[in-house]
């Protein structure tokens, strides 16, 4: 089939590509840099912004299937540029799938959508969407899956997928992101370490989305759905962050605050960043305190039902996978001071 994927020069984007060129498909990915590495294996690259309807039209022209995995991520920021990406540019995504004709869209959505502030224990697809966001991440994505779902119906079969905590060899955000703060001395433990979360090997991800875009017709059980995609038992998150801060051959999380001191620091630094405009990103939000101290695990038992969902690398396999670039990185950063 010929098929699109928005974002697939991406993390998760590029395993996604590389799994449907392996299984014979023709791609075209959609995207702002420019990829020559996946150009020599055929793929075709159009570049554009979301943002841009008659970009987004072109990338879809002439295929029959579109993986929009594309968003601007993250914890703090404008809610124009969220929205206008994340909820107007899946919008144009739609809409061009309906003028040229494309049949199946699966659309790559986040458990963040259904957060509520509090924890969760291996939930279902039956957590309602909250009344309100801590930040705007969720909240353009909660928009975006919603109208997915709605576009569904007779001649236009449509699928959200939503992985928890994507990790794994080339992530360029969380596992970096971790290791210069562990490096820093700036990591800091939330709460007592014995909250487990929902974790998606990248493999695993980017296989659960082919495996709903094989299942997906107009007449399939998941079209039209939401679903939870992630490991099948959660971690303990901090005993994780240890175990991969040992790869690199660096010490266990020593120090540790409160949930309450580390919210009531995220709202002071919220305030403190929107006050003087600043635009990077502040070290603690009330949304990142909680997401570092409580409990947010998910079942799969739904996609394993409707569409096969069947994770094909477990947890060890992963870590022995990831442990060569994060040995790599470590000492690349240590030999640069």
């Amino acid at each position: 089939m010929h098929i699109c994927v928005t974002g697939g020069g991406g993390f998760l984007g590029r395993y996604i590509v590389e799994q449907l060129l392996q299984n014979g498909h023709h791609v075209r990915i959609f995207c702002r840099g420019n990829y020559p590495d996946l150009k020599s294996l055929g793929v075709e690259i159009i570049q554009g912004d979301l943002r841009d309807p008659a970009k987004v039209e072109k990338a879809v022209q002439g295929t029959e299937a579109v993986f929009h995995v594309a968003a601007v991520p993250g914890i703090w920021g404008k809610w124009e540029t969220y929205h206008s990406i994340n909820t107007l540019g899946t919008q144009h995504v739609i809409d061009a799938c309906r003028n040229q004709g494309c049949g199946r869209l699966i659309y790559t959505s986040s458990p963040s959508v259904v957060y509520d502030g509090k924890p969760h224990f291996n939930a279902d697809e039956s957590l309602p969407y909250p009344k309100g966001y801590l930040c705007h991440y969720p909240h353009s994505k909660a928009l975006a899956e919603k109208a997915v779902l709605q576009a569904n119906d007779e001649n236009f079969s449509t699928v959200a997928l939503r992985p928890h905590l994507i990790w794994g060899p080339r992530d360029n955000h969380l596992i970096p992101r971790l290791l210069d703060r562990a490096m820093s001395g700036r990591l800091i433990r939330v709460g007592d370490g014995t909250n487990v979360v929902s974790m998606s090997y990248v493999e695993n991800a980017a296989a659960a989305h082919i495996q709903a875009f094989e299942a997906l017709s107009t007449q399939s059980m998941c079209a039209g759905k939401a679903y939870f995609i992630n490991e099948a038992e959660p971690v303990p998150l901090w005993s994780w962050i240890d175990q991969l801060l040992a790869l690199g051959g660096l010490p266990p999380v020593r120090r540790s605050i409160s949930p309450t001191m580390a919210r009531t620091i995220g709202a002071t630094m919220e305030a403190a960043f929107s006050l003087f405009r600043l635009s990077s990103e502040p070290p603690m939000t009330r949304f990142l305190a909680s997401q570092l101290s409580q409990s947010h695990s998910y079942s799969i038992e739904n996609a394993i039902q409707d569409f096969g969902c069947e994770p094909q690398v477990t947890f060890a396999e992963g870590m022995q996978k990831l442990e060569p670039e994060v040995k790599e990185y470590v000492a690349r950063k240590q030999k640069s001071g």
